[in-house]
């Protein structure tokens, strides 16, 4: 009996990744004509954090000479060329980069920079001693950094409901939403907050998660329910691999996380009359079509 194999079409890059991946491509192919044999293997170009979380990807790109650094390197450099990935940055990143003679080639999503306008001008227009911003977002995370950075670093970060107790009841709330999270989360949050903010003060909530990336949870579920195998392929660094990861998971128990092809488990495969393929918003399309390309040969 042949198995069927199939990818999801709605699993692989958002269009965030998409365009900084794009951005990263063109100016690596522009560069590239001008190199000599003896420079092949220096850097053409510098990104601030991995392009993408997925180091297949951020392989692939190394070798057309797409190098990383971080903030440390950043602020050692003078006079290159830094692409800043989709995840965006404070503000004190392009400070850095004008005092360093650095180009920068923003590749910002345009879903973040509208939410980090939204922050800031809110922070701007804002008593702190008398309201609070706070953002609903994993701690530590790019964007979120990138969030708080709007706020000279006195945004409040949440992660769990427990996170919670950080928060003043007696003075105002702005509550933002790092554009990744889950819905549902969200909204328990804002829930917990209106069942213990005080009748004096305001609470405003502004729901600004990506709903491009919001709807692939649905959507990843009813992939997963299809099938009798689910193998999603995502790298250890997504926090969209490991939230949708859980949503296949509740569909479909026969999951399993791999990050390429040579994890696959051949004894996986006996059973199953089909096998889905699908991964996180930093997964390249590529990357699940030779999972797909192993299953068929095993």
């Amino acid at each position: 009996m042949n198995k069927i194999v199939e990818i999801d079409p709605n699993s692989g890059f958002c269009f965030g990744v998409v365009n900084a991946i794009e951005k990263a491509e063109s100016e690596l192919n522009c560069r590239g004509v001008l190199h000599t044999p003896s420079e092949r293997h220096t850097p053409v170009l510098y990104c601030l954090g991995d392009i993408v979380h997925n180091s297949q990807e951020v392989d692939r790109l190394k070798k057309k000479g797409l190098q990383t650094i971080n903030h440390a390197g950043l602020q050692a450099m003078r006079g290159k060329k830094v692409l800043l990935r989709a995840h965006g940055e404070p503000p004190s990143t392009y400070e850095i980069a004008r005092q360093n003679d650095i180009q920068i080639i923003d590749a910002t999503c345009p879903v973040v920079l509208q939410l980090q306008k939204k922050i800031r001008e809110k922070y701007q227009t804002t008593d702190s001693k008398r309201s609070q911003i706070v953002i609903f977002g994993k701690s530590g995370h790019a964007e979120v950094n990138g969030l708080v950075g709007q706020t000279e670093g006195k945004a409040i970060v949440i992660e769990h409901k427990a996170d919670i107790e950080q928060l003043d009841f007696t003075k105002d709330i702005y509550l933002f939403s790092q554009t990744t999270m889950s819905v549902d989360d969200f909204e328990a949050i804002v829930a917990e907050i209106q069942s213990r903010i005080q009748p004096s003060v305001s609470f405003n909530y502004s729901d600004t998660i990506c709903r491009k990336v919001a709807n692939r949870m649905q959507s990843i579920q009813q992939f997963a329910s299809k099938h009798d195998l689910v193998l999603f392929v995502a790298g250890e660094k997504s926090s969209n691999g490991k939230v949708l990861l859980s949503e296949c998971l509740k569909a479909n128990p026969n999951t399993h996380l791999i990050s390429n092809a040579s994890e696959i488990n051949s004894e996986w495969l006996k059973s199953p009359a089909s096998i889905g393929i699908c991964g996180a918003t930093s997964t390249p399309k590529w990357l699940m079509e030779a999972v797909a390309d192993k299953c068929n040969q095993l």
